[in-house]
């Protein structure tokens, strides 16, 4: 998949990022505040993947800086058999609800595991199961980080590997273009995860006071974008219009798609660290001529 970046000089804003929280993420909560200061984040937020356990540790620690944090999440759904992600903002972090939601996918996607492994052997790749849970580390294991543990060890060398070597044409972005390639939702590893709910999703962040906002629509629903439409109808209170996956007609389609609904629109790199090496904090797809509009967003969803 190709990235094209371009950061904005105008917007102050990320609002999708990832701490360690997330079992896909490098830096810690303080590390990633450290990376927002000197990126000139002023307003962010961490959403983790089905946690909200990284926004104690982050109203916390921005006291001491001059940012503005919003507490986040990022919770994996389904709608009509497509694999979704809702943002939700200004969530009450505390609410226990959000715990329980963790151990469930916890205990979800440690089911699928297995079948991941027998998966990706079965097309050809070698790979030791216990290794990856090592790696791990208590950690939820992950398509990246089975392709990590592949790529850091020789005896685990298949031609497969090719790609995702330095200088490969998957090379630039080795874990997660292993996963765009064997695990995402209709490739060949696939493991469906009986996520939650669309509509599941969206009430939960309400019951807590948030927002919910539809992550990198144009990834999710690619070929299919006109149910952005339907989502907003359905409860999504904004699109996520600005990342570093949407191309220039998807940024448009969602931009106009927003504002002709008079619903909420945000940005974010979608950073993860080691996992997304290409994608920095501040960085994503923009559009001065929405600058107004997105402010205005922002501004909603901070006092709103």
């Amino acid at each position: 998949m190709a990235f094209i970046l371009s950061q904005s000089n105008m917007i102050s804003a990320d609002l999708h990022m990832h701490s360690s929280y997330s079992n896909d993420g490098e830096l810690s909560v303080a590390q990633l505040i450290k990376r927002c200061t000197e990126k000139g984040a002023n307003f962010f937020s961490i959403t983790d993947h089905n946690s909200a356990r990284a926004n104690k540790e982050a109203i916390e620690l921005v006291s001491h800086t001059g940012l503005d944090y919003i507490p986040g999440i990022e919770i994996d759904c389904i709608y009509k058999g497509i694999n979704l992600h809702v943002l939700g903002y200004k969530i009450d972090w505390k609410n226990i609800t959000f715990l329980e939601l963790e151990e469930d996918v916890s205990s979800k996607v440690m089911q699928s595991f297995d079948q991941m492994i027998d998966n990706i052997r079965s097309i050809g790749f070698k790979i030791d199961k216990k290794a990856v849970l090592d790696t791990a580390n208590g950690i939820l294991p992950s398509a990246e980080l089975i392709a990590e543990v592949m790529l850091s060890d020789r005896k685990y060398y298949t031609s497969l590997l090719d790609a995702y070597l330095p200088g490969g044409e998957r090379g630039d972005m080795p874990y997660i273009n292993f996963y765009l390639d064997y695990f995402a939702q209709g490739k060949h590893a696939f493991v469906p995860v009986d996520y939650i709910s669309f509509d599941e999703a969206i009430n939960l962040i309400r019951a807590t006071g948030g927002i919910p906002i539809v992550a990198h629509p144009g990834l999710n629903l690619k070929g299919c974008e006109d149910i952005a439409s339907e989502l907003l109808d359905k409860g999504a209170e904004g699109l996520e219009v600005f990342n570093n996956y949407h191309t220039d007609e998807q940024v448009k389609y969602f931009s106009d798609l927003v504002k002709e609904t008079g619903k909420l629109m945000t940005c974010g790199s979608d950073f993860h660290g080691k996992t997304k090496p290409l994608i920095e904090i501040r960085t994503f797809k923009y559009r001065e001529e929405d600058d107004a509009y997105l402010r205005k967003s922002i501004q909603e969803i901070y006092g709103g």
